[in-house]
């Protein structure tokens, strides 16, 4: 025999996990872009942190420094991971029940 109380935890974690799917998949489907270089390396991801394009202005790469392309392109990577691991912990937190009621989320989120 179920005892109710583990019934009512049984379902409320079902909604949970329906919720976390949901907050991944609109993740999935978000785009965030990061830049360096006033613009001259432009990268973007995706809610998951997912690299989906990197975009170098033509004109730094005439330039013909390497070093600094690479440095770009690692700034700009950086910082649209930094805004889309953001988003994904604000994402997230709406489907946890605790983060809901003020409990701070480890950093893994």
């Amino acid at each position: 025999m179920i005892n109710p109380f583990q019934k009512m935890i049984e379902s409320q974690l079902q909604g949970v996990q329906q919720d976390m799917l949901a907050a991944t998949e609109e993740l999935r489907a978000v785009e965030v872009e990061g830049s360096a270089g006033g613009g001259a390396v432009t990268v973007t991801v995706s809610g998951l942190g997912e690299i989906l394009d990197v975009a170098i202005d033509p004109a730094v790469i005439e330039e013909g420094d390497c070093e600094l392309i690479q440095d770009l392109v690692c700034a700009g990577m950086r910082e649209a991971i930094r805004q889309a691991t953001e988003l994904k912990r604000e994402k997230l937190s709406e489907a946890l029940p605790l983060a809901r009621m003020g409990m701070e989320l480890p950093e893994f989120l």
